[in-house]
């Protein structure tokens, strides 16, 4: 019986069990996540190489005329290294680690989640996913209310591959924006890419401007109708309020829309 057990414990029946357990389901980058990794043993002893974390997300990715979806690490933790987990016994071990400031914000369905795995010899590695909400950090949030307190209405955002302005990931979020009343005769369309550090974010605003006369005409069919601009906000700034920063924000896109 002994012998059978362990033989259905390689291929995952009676093996022992992960669950990752989480303080708090929403989180904004910088914060620290806590919780527990619960273990609990099958039918038969088993040796753990090591337990550990994986911070998860995914881009997209252009191939050709295709698009393709990556998985992505954000980030690994080991919660244990080497240890037996008894037949019929359960362990909690406790974690905490801080959430990366490129972790993406969690709007329009952008998955991120947590995947637990615990590495066994000979057998099928029992794992745990656990899917978290990620708010935007205080940073991006000033500038979001500012961009909207500009009349523009959020439209969504994605995380797309850009190995240069990923800085550290190779990807991208960008936020969508429509223009309200006052820019929606100049701008079809409002995007940003924010990039938190401890001192502040920097901005890089893109805008798509609408076409006006033979020029604007022109420059539409031969896509050159955006213009990038990349703006550096520090903490100081920040903390004056989104109405402060709407003010720069509204003096750049008129500049450039025009």
């Amino acid at each position: 019986m002994s012998f059978f057990n362990k033989m259905l414990a390689k291929v995952g029946i009676g093996a022992a069990e992960v669950d990752t357990l989480l303080e708090e389901v929403s989180y904004v980058p910088g914060e620290d996540v806590r919780g527990v990794v619960r273990v609990t043993g099958g039918q038969v002893d088993q040796e753990i190489g090591r337990i550990y974390l994986q911070l998860m997300t995914r881009y997209v990715r252009e191939s050709g005329d295709n698009k393709v979806t990556e998985h992505y690490s954000l980030a690994k933790f080991n919660v244990s290294g080497r240890m037996t987990i008894r037949s019929g016994e359960t362990l909690e071990l406790p974690f905490s680690f801080p959430l990366p400031l490129e972790t993406p914000v969690t709007y329009n369905g952008q998955p991120v989640w947590l995947h637990t795995g615990l590495d066994i010899d000979v057998a099928l590695d029992p794992t745990d996913n656990d899917g978290i909400e990620v708010r935007p950090h205080p940073y991006m949030d000033v500038i979001i209310q500012a961009v909207q307190s500009l009349g523009f209405r959020f439209r969504t955002s994605s995380c797309e591959y850009h190995s240069r302005l990923g800085r550290g990931v190779p990807f991208v979020q960008e936020f969508e924006f429509l223009p309200g009343s006052s820019f929606a005769s100049r701008v079809k369309e409002l995007e940003l890419i924010m990039k938190v550090d401890h001192n502040g974010i920097d901005v890089l605003v893109e805008i798509d401007r609408k076409a006006h006369g033979l020029s604007g005409l022109f420059e539409q069919a031969l896509d050159m109708d955006e213009r990038l601009v990349r703006v550096y906000f520090t903490e100081a700034e920040l903390d004056q309020g989104p109405q402060v920063i709407a003010l720069e924000l509204a003096d750049i896109i008129q500049q450039q829309a025009r």
